[in-house]
């Protein structure tokens, strides 16, 4: 399909379709309450989550918050 865009996730590039960050995270099987993410270099405030819409070329890393005891 040649709506899909290419994104690099984790250093991983990634083909998927347009979508708002928390659809994509969904789909990534990532909780979005469990997880921080950096968009193309800078942490984005999860107050942005919903109206950040995934677009061709951006860099995601995305890491899970793990606790222990």
């Amino acid at each position: 399909m040649s709506d899909k865009i290419t994104l690099v996730i984790n250093g991983e590039t990634r083909s998927c379709l347009p979508q708002t960050l928390p659809d994509l995270l969904q789909q990534l099987g990532f909780n979005p309450r469990l997880v921080a993410v950096e968009y193309n270099g800078e942490i984005l405030h999860r107050q942005f989550w919903s109206q950040t819409k995934v677009q061709q070329g951006d860099r995601l890393e995305i890491v899970t918050i793990v606790g222990g005891g």
